[in-house]
């Protein structure tokens, strides 16, 4: 046998032996075993380069080499799901998607993990990238870290994988691993891990893959996608990439209705407790791929699938004291602090209060035993207290305060609303500097600063609202501590570069209240300028679809405000985008303005996501309901007879695929 052959010969069996350890759970050979190998392999490896190769088993093990991650663009956005609490929102689901395909369909349940989402490509077989879902576009190359984690394959099995494919899932931290890693940590007095999804978040993100490999995550993988899949449904994909070699969980299971589903949620319920990694819930999918593709997606999420969370699990312990905080809303949050107590796998010390309502209704006192959950087993809060626990030393009622606790202004609470607020948003610290770090964040305008950058700045009076990012000079930054000047030349280019971030992104990175991400998209698509924008009335803002009265009030009256008129001006004299592109707006046409549609059935030439974003681009409007005032039903297979009946007796014309592409042609 050739050295070459050796080697070759090596890699297999090495590969083969990864598959049944941290696959199949079915080691055939020693630990000692392995490590014999895996170094004979090394050794010939280092005698012949010629034949090295970066997907042998022998690049797991992690280099000292540190490198800054790169973003790269998803082929498929990873969206998030919508969460349900409650069986019956999950009976609403499936009744939902039984109205809107008219069909018969199955769904797939499965465990919904609790680690940090992460995407596999291969190509020709090989593991080429590894990619966080970072913010659902883009996230960040971690594959020299993802080639450590031993149930990944650097390889697939077989012969009969796609030339391209991408396989989902969830990096994890076993529970051993999470208490075996904070052991270590606490002997050594360094910070302890909240819980194991953020240990594995942060081990994704080291620097160095040799400290990834040591720390043992592990993989399970749920989702395949590419363009040509070996079968037209989830679980058939999830099957095949068994066979490939892919650790697909093994509690797969398909549902033939709420029954099954509902049976489902119920076992695991209580026997995921036994499992060797952290889970919070139920994935609910539709399993035909051409009925998910018909269901589409919204803004955030897919129509075809959605996650069940388990209850939270409970704890009880004494509160020792409330803290307030301000959020860069002017938001005041009271805050819990308790006495530390073990819940669902992680020590808790603080829990969040929410409003002066929830106060009132738990009728707190300092010393009070109180019961604690975690709100999708992450967030701590206080859902009830022990009232029969108190005696006659408990302390002062709780009482939610009345002046800010940062600048001492008098709260306000606006009518309707939960929340009392700090009205002086332009003087009070927290405010200030929470609006600069929601500026210069990467779904924002993406600045290359933290928080305690934000602080340092804000401190020594360079930086006191948005707009003075962009008077920085580097001389000025070099007079603070810690800052050398490549640290601060990359800031300059940080802040350079941003000037290019498209007009939505910049009216979301203003941090107008209620204006999040799909609500900035929604008005720059509407008024296409900022001028535009600050001029609109609030009865042209709500005539825009999915802005209520809320989101209205609360941009005329950022708009209202003198400073703000100026740091817009301000930042657009900077060079900062405050309108829609020519290009995108090139691409628009009002064929379709001051039509009305509501889409309904399954479609063949495009889906439904595919046609609401023609009908925007060409100026129309979508709604989900039938009402005197839409203008046409545009209708595919299997229109439901609800909808059907309603166009009849309003006299809503209902027209076909071919007829709609008609009306947006040139």
């Amino acid at each position: 046998m050739s050295v070459k052959e050796q080697i070759e010969a090596l890699r297999s069996e090495l590969e083969q032996h990864n598959y049944n350890y941290y696959v199949l759970s079915a080691p055939t050979i020693s630990d000692k075993e392995f490590d014999e190998k895996m170094k004979e392999l090394q050794d010939l490896e280092a005698a012949h380069p010629e034949y090295y190769d970066p997907n042998s088993p022998t690049q797991r093990v992690g280099s000292d080499l540190s490198k800054e991650f790169e973003q790269v663009q998803h082929r498929y956005p990873m969206l998030s799901l919508g969460n349900t609490y409650s069986e019956e929102e999950v009976r609403d689901f499936y009744e939902r998607t039984e109205r809107s395909l008219n069909e018969p369909f199955e769904i797939v349940a499965e465990l919904k993990y609790d680690g940090t989402s992460i995407s596999l490509w291969y190509e020709k077989g090989r593991l080429v990238r590894a990619v966080t879902r970072g913010d659902g576009s883009k996230g960040d190359d971690v594959t020299a870290n993802v080639k450590t984690i031993r149930s990944v394959p650097l390889r697939l099995r077989g012969n009969d994988y796609p030339e391209e494919v991408e396989i989902r899932g969830e990096i994890l931290l076993p529970w051993a691993e999470f208490d075996r890693l904070n052991k270590e940590r606490e002997e050594q007095e360094e910070p302890l891990f909240a819980n194991p999804r953020n240990a594995a978040s942060g081990t994704l993100k080291q620097q160095n893959p040799a400290i990834v490999a040591a720390r043992k995550l592990d993989a399970y993988l749920y989702y395949v996608l590419g363009e040509h899949l070996p079968a037209d449904t989830h679980y058939g994909n999830l099957e095949a990439a068994r066979r490939w070699g892919l650790k697909i969980p093994d509690v797969i299971k398909v549902c033939h209705n709420l029954q099954d589903i509902f049976d489902y949620i119920h076992y695991w319920d209580t026997e995921r407790k036994n499992l060797p990694v952290a889970t919070d819930g139920i994935v609910l999918k539709v399993n035909s791929l051409r009925q998910q593709k018909n269901l589409g997606f919204t803004a955030k999420s897919p129509r075809w699938a959605i996650a069940y969370k388990f209850q939270a699990e409970r704890a009880e312990t004494r509160l020792n004291s409330v803290s307030f905080q301000v959020g860069r809303t002017g938001a005041v949050t009271p805050v819990a602090n308790l006495e530390p107590v073990l819940l669902a796998g992680t020590v808790v010390k603080r829990a969040s209060l929410h409003n002066a309502d929830i106060i009132e209704g738990l009728d707190l006192h300092i010393g009070d035993q109180v019961y604690v959950e975690k709100g999708g087993e992450i967030i701590p809060k206080i859902v009830g207290v022990n009232t029969e626990a108190r005696t006659m030393m408990i302390g002062e009622k709780v009482r939610f305060i009345t002046r800010c606790p940062e600048c001492k202004t008098p709260l306000i609470r606006p009518e309707g609303e939960a929340a009392h607020y700090c009205p002086n948003d332009s003087g009070c610290p927290p405010q200030i500097k929470g609006r600069i770090e929601h500026f210069v964040t990467r779904k924002a305008m993406n600045i290359n600063i933290g928080p305690e950058t934000v602080e340092d700045l804000f401190n020594v009076g360079l930086v006191k609202n948005i707009a003075d990012l962009y008077d920085l000079r580097i001389t000025d930054l070099l007079t603070l501590e810690r800052w050398a000047e490549k640290s601060a030349r990359n800031l300059m280019n940080s802040l350079r570069e941003s000037k290019a971030v498209p007009f939505e992104r910049v009216l979301y990175a203003l941090g107008i209240r209620y204006v999040g991400e799909t609500v900035a998209k929604r008005l720059a698509s509407s008024f296409h300028s900022i001028d535009r924008l600050m001029e609109a009335s609030f009865e042209q803002l709500v005539d825009v679809d999915e802005i209520g009265d809320r989101i209205a009030q609360s941009v005329v009256a950022y708009f209202s405000d003198e400073e703000n008129r100026q740091i817009v001006e301000r930042l657009r004299a900077q060079g900062l985008q405050m309108e829609v592109s020519e290009e995108v707006l090139a691409n628009r046409s009002e064929r379709l303005k001051g039509l009305t549609f509501v889409i309904s059935g399954t479609f063949t030439q495009h889906s439904r996501d595919e046609y609401k974003a023609m009908i925007e681009q060409h100026g129309g409007k979508n709604t989900g309901s039938v009402s005197g005032k839409t203008s046409y039903i545009l209708a595919g297979e299997n229109m439901g007879p609800a909808k059907l009946e309603k166009a009849a007796k309003l006299g809503v014309r209902i027209i076909r695929e071919d007829e709609f592409l008609k009306m947006i042609e040139e």
